[in-house]
């Protein structure tokens, strides 16, 4: 089988790559190695890819729709797609919301009009996110919640998307699956999400900055539960026609201030916290409702937040040593 993996290079791209890999299938991997955060840590995860036989790496702009078409072209056996690439992160879509706009909403319509003419296409599955949640105060969140009050741009596109997959699979008969994804963390993270941050920061000796209020917490998910999460929903696509929704998280919120203390723990040093007011399109709390990815593949996440920031702890020493170690 040949899978389509967009945003290969990215975090959970790359964990998604190498376990299809590891099953035998054949990946082709779309990135355009941007700098939102540093294009080495891309290429290092990058590098491990293309060294393993059945892999192939086409460096390309998802929102481009003669590029797009191309890599269609050129693979058009493909069988399954998993739509990763977006531009991330809830904060920076208060700077350059053009970008989000641009990757999130534009690169889904292509992904999805250029698919169409994949004869062997079977599944199409694409990340959402739980920010879609937005100022939803029910917990835990479950996939039949109302999701029209967003709190930030980034929400908005990646709920645009969302929508946008559900036109496609209404008009086209294109079988898809979004995913809202739950705080995924571990090694080969991302340098712009908060608790690699407070690793830096913490290696670095410099002021970790927490967000005022006492029920500031996560449900923080390991990237192996969300990378079995992926392929295990994959194995089982929808009917022609149908879009669905399924949230994969942790299963619990934890305290960010047990993050940081486990962070503290594994790396064998001490955080000097900074507090500040939240910002206002931060949430407070989340948590994923899991039922329904559970009924339909019997999925739960294995992975606790201490053996989680253990084995990212062991990863960022070994991969930051000759900066902060």
């Amino acid at each position: 089988m040949k899978v389509l993996v967009t945003g290969a290079a990215g975090f959970i791209g790359f964990h998604v790559s190498h376990a299809l890999l590891a099953r035998g299938m054949e990946v082709v991997g779309v990135d355009t190695l941007n700098d939102y955060y540093d294009p080495l840590l891309k290429t290092a995860r990058l590098n491990r890819l293309t060294c393993q036989k059945g892999f192939v790496f086409e460096q390309k702009d998802v929102s481009d729709r003669e590029a797009m078409r191309s890599v269609m072209d050129g693979h058009s056996d493909i069988e399954v797609i998993i739509h990763l690439a977006a531009q991330a992160g809830v904060r920076y879509s208060l700077i350059d919301p053009y970008s989000y706009v641009q990757a999130n909403v534009m690169g889904q319509v292509v992904l999805l009009e250029v698919s169409r003419s994949l004869k062997r296409l079977k599944h199409f599955v694409y990340a959402s996110s739980s920010s879609v949640y937005g100022r939803n105060q029910s917990l835990p969140f479950k996939e039949s919640d109302r999701v029209d009050e967003p709190g930030s741009l980034y929400a908005v596109t990646k709920r645009a998307g969302e929508l946008t997959a559900s036109a496609y699979a209404y008009l086209h008969g294109i079988p898809q699956t979004g995913l809202r994804f739950f705080t995924v963390y571990g090694p080969w993270g991302r340098p712009d999400m908060a608790y690699y941050g407070f690793a830096k920061a913490i290696c670095e000796g410099r002021p970790v900055t927490l967000y005022e209020g006492k029920g500031l917490s996560r449900d923080f998910t390991y990237i192996d539960d969300i990378t079995s999460g992926v392929l295990s929903i994959m194995d089982v696509p929808p009917q022609v026609g149908e879009a669905r929704i399924l949230n994969l998280g942790g299963d619990r919120p934890e305290k960010v201030t047990t993050l940081i203390a486990l962070l503290e723990k594994h790396l064998g040093r001490s955080a000097c916290i900074e507090h500040q007011a939240r910002p206002v399109a931060d949430m407070e709390k989340t948590w994923a409702s899991l039922e329904d990815v559970k009924a339909l593949c019997g999925w739960t996440p294995s992975v606790s937040l201490e053996d989680g920031v253990m084995k990212f702890a062991q990863w960022f020493k070994d991969f930051h040593k000759k900066s902060v170690f």
